[in-house]
């Protein structure tokens, strides 16, 4: 996989299945972003109005437009997140307007003011910022927040997974997440 500028340790997980799946057709990374995807595509698509099974389907659409447009994807320019979301938010606008129904109002009421590329870059300084933020942290309480945070794994998981007891997992994620608040309470 080549990540020109980009160093493996800044991208989030899903980014780096993206491009294994670009660069590679690997098939276990699309599998990692199909289980990771899914249910909350689903449900965002569910929020727009669709029921179950017509969520399913443009749910299905979309992971196949991922697998189909992988070699589009630039890490550089968006997150594999916001480009799959994207990607959906886009296929419910087209059933939309093919039903002829009204697009719902989260979805028509796009905010103009700043640009794709505004709130891309934004949200790379952002993300600068979170990461510069959490390096400055103790290492034990970075590792835990990243865990918990990124990893999505639960305090009891955490625990289980490092050996540290509960107590503990809980006290480095509230200091961390204290110190992290004071560092960039200027984002706000």
């Amino acid at each position: 996989m080549d990540c020109e500028t980009s160093r493996p340790d800044q991208l989030s997980d899903a980014t780096i299945w993206l491009l294994a799946v670009r660069d590679e057709r690997d098939r276990t990374a699309f599998a990692k972003l199909f289980d990771h995807f899914s249910p909350r595509l689903k449900a965002m698509l569910m929020k727009t109005g669709l029921n179950s099974g017509a969520a399913e389907d443009v749910l299905q659409d979309v992971m196949l437009s991922v697998w189909r447009k992988a070699s589009q994807f630039d890490p550089h320019r968006a997150e594999a997140s916001a480009w799959i979301y994207r990607i959906a938010r886009n296929r419910r606008i087209d059933l939309a307007r093919r039903e002829g129904r009204p697009v719902p109002d989260e979805i028509a009421n796009e905010p103009e003011a700043q640009s794709d590329a505004g709130m891309i870059l934004a949200l790379d300084q952002e993300a600068r910022r979170l990461r510069e933020a959490l390096g400055n942290l103790a290492p034990e309480q970075s590792a835990i927040i990243e865990k918990a945070y990124l990893g999505e794994l639960t305090h009891r998981e955490i625990s289980t997974e490092t050996g540290l007891p509960l107590g503990t997992i809980k006290s480095r994620i509230r200091l961390g997440l204290e110190r992290l608040r004071h560092e960039l309470k200027d984002l706000r």
